[in-house]
């Protein structure tokens, strides 16, 4: 079993909200990614925001991911329960050391971002009950692993051909969150995987509303 570290020693970067009632984002790389190049999204969806931006611990082929994967869209489900209670206790840390009171916490993930941001709302939802989810999929195979979610907000914005989130997976996605008391709007577009610039419109507008 793996020992997250403590706040100081794992790699994020904070910066402050420069609103009173603006949120913090917490934005949150996709494979092979890191910290900085995915909280470049914050500015284009809502620049009074905080950043918060961890990186994520696990390495596959030396780059940075939030869980382990078995192959292609088949995860470690035990790994990502694992990671997701990682996340929780960073997220808590984070809101006490950065002094954040109950300004709102909206995660915006990519792919394997979007994956854990789920994962983490829907098994710890007293740390993040609010998820932008940009290419992401149901994180838990066929387990069924979510209590009650309500008062979780998720938006979900995937391809409709995109062979890494399957769109089955994601309407499964839908379905858990929504019969676990979530509230959720879905948006599908055409095309793969990828962050579309109508996904951008959308993930701003749900921002917006997370408060």
């Amino acid at each position: 079993m793996s020992t997250a570290p403590a706040l100081a020693d794992w790699p994020h970067l904070f910066h402050p909200a420069e609103a009173e009632d603006a949120p913090v984002l917490l934005t949150l790389h996709g494979t092979g990614s890191n910290e900085r190049e995915i909280a470049t999204l914050a500015s284009r969806l809502d620049p009074r925001a905080g950043v918060l931006s961890p990186r994520g611990l696990v390495r596959e082929n030396g780059m940075p991911r939030w869980f382990r994967r078995l192959g292609e869209g088949v995860f470690d489900v035990d790994d990502v329960l694992t990671r997701a209670g990682e996340l929780a206790g960073f997220l808590r840390a984070a809101r006490e050391h950065y002094d954040l009171g109950a300004r709102p916490l909206v995660a915006v993930g990519f792919s394997n971002g979007a994956n854990i941001a789920l994962a983490t709302a829907m098994l710890h939802p007293d740390a993040l009950s609010r998820v932008v989810a940009l290419s992401g999929m149901y994180p838990f195979g066929d387990r069924d692993e979510a209590g009650d979610l309500d008062g979780v907000r998720v938006t979900t914005l995937n391809g409709s051909e995109d062979p890494m989130a399957p769109l089955s997976s994601v309407d499964h996605l839908v379905a858990v969150l929504r019969e676990k008391g979530a509230q959720v709007d879905q948006h599908v577009r055409p095309g793969g995987h990828g962050i579309a610039p109508e996904d951008l419109a959308t993930a701003a507008d749900a921002v917006r509303r997370a408060g």
